[in-house]
């Protein structure tokens, strides 16, 4: 019995709230209206692959695809619009979001049950969007998870290794926020005259221990520990174990109350420590829109590991709105084929589990931002709910 079958029959048994909000996620026959929704409320799927090709959003269009490669999908995402708080009188926009999971698909699957509604609940309080209302949104999320983690402990310890990246956008009020916690990437398309089409503008900061500023800062947190990033198997590594140093989860990496038994002893770090080794709180980066400023691309590490911002932008401005999610994570397969001298073809033919050697799962969400002239959503402010790979299913159909 794997981890995710495990702990749904554990709740099963306890009874607890949570399993109200993991039912759709875990066992989708048990969500109730599910069948009922039609392929523009929860997107299609063809095999390992889930896309809604065009939907519409408060600042534009919009396209999203993800790929599952691991044997349980980690990747999770969602695009939400219209009101941006609990309360009427609140800000209106859209939210972004793309959940890089890793251990397993629980941390992701939570936070993007979870993150939104913080985002509406602090939203609500304040009365407006900001990054301080992002960052306590993220933290309230992280927070809600660790007291999931402490309630399973003694039944399923595993859940402490569970951990996601988070990348987080919001449109609203003429601004773009963009809030990370890993090592997911938002860029920007930008018109640009002087190249004859777009350039790529990176609105994210990566926490990735491959970079030398990200292994500066752990030294400079934990300046009495010199095993804090280790190079392990050609890799930079937060202690020999993770690549980044921010995220959701991992409350083994966090929290010292999970570094012992019963947690499996390859998970626990040989020495105690006192302060969390990975940090939840997200860098956050605010931009003002511009008429030149054309789309939005967020996507999880698996599209950049093939794709550079640049190619990325490219195709986007090339292409045909139509589709567009699905043919960024096309073009990310057909790199990852040709890097292992394969054929596309016979690349889609592996499954699920064993493709993972081959790429990551990827997921793409594009937000094209049009001028209010020519925006649809001008005179139909309707609100929009959909996530990603919600009817994505267990086996593979290729």
């Amino acid at each position: 019995m794997n981890i995710v079958d495990d702990l749904y029959v554990k709740f099963m048994v306890s009874g607890n709230n949570y399993l109200n909000m993991v039912k759709p996620c875990w066992k989708p026959s048990l969500e109730e209206g599910c069948l009922r929704k039609s392929a523009d409320q929860i997107g299609r799927t063809d095999g390992l692959l889930w896309y809604k090709d065009l939907g519409v959003h408060m600042s534009g269009e919009f396209s999203m695809a993800a790929i599952q490669a691991n044997n349980l999908l980690e990747d999770q995402s969602q695009v939400e619009s219209g009101l941006l708080s609990s309360s009427s009188s609140g800000p209106f926009g859209t939210f972004v979001g793309v959940y890089d999971g890793h251990g397993g698909p629980e941390t992701s699957r939570f936070v993007n049950e979870n993150l939104f509604a913080n985002v509406k609940k602090f939203a609500s309080e304040d009365q407006e969007m900001s990054a301080d209302v992002i960052k306590k949104a993220f933290l309230a999320t992280e927070d809600e998870f660790l007291s999931i983690v402490r309630e399973q402990w003694r039944v399923c310890p595993q859940i402490a290794t569970v951990g996601t990246c988070c990348l987080a956008g919001v449109i609203c009020d003429g601004l773009v926020y963009v809030a990370n916690a890993g090592d997911s990437r938002a860029v920007l398309g930008r018109a640009d005259r002087g190249v004859g089409g777009v350039s790529a503008v990176q609105l994210s900061t990566e926490h990735n221990a491959s970079y030398a500023s990200v292994r500066d800062e752990l030294h400079s947190e934990h300046p009495d520990d010199p095993k804090i990033v280790v190079m392990k198997h050609n890799v930079w590594r937060v202690k020999g174990i993770i690549q980044v140093s921010r995220s959701i989860g991992d409350a083994y990496l966090k929290k010292a109350e999970f570094n012992r038994e019963p947690l499996l002893a390859k998970f626990r770090l040989p020495e105690p420590f006192s302060k969390p080794i990975l940090n939840p709180e997200p860098s956050i980066y605010i931009h003002k829109l511009t008429p030149k400023d054309q789309f939005l691309i967020f996507a999880s590490d698996g599209l950049w590991e093939h794709l550079s911002n640049e190619e990325a932008v490219d195709i986007v401005y090339n292409y045909p709105r139509n589709g567009i999610a699905r043919r960024l994570v096309k073009a990310a397969l057909q790199l990852a084929a040709k890097k292992r001298e394969m054929r596309y073809s016979d690349l889609k033919k592996i499954d699920r589990g064993v493709r993972r050697h081959f790429h990551d799962d990827i997921t793409v969400v594009v937000m094209f931002l049009d001028p209010p002239s020519t925006n649809r959503t001008s005179t139909r402010a309707s609100a929009l709910s959909i996530k990603g790979t919600r009817g994505l299913p267990r086996t593979n159909n290729l």
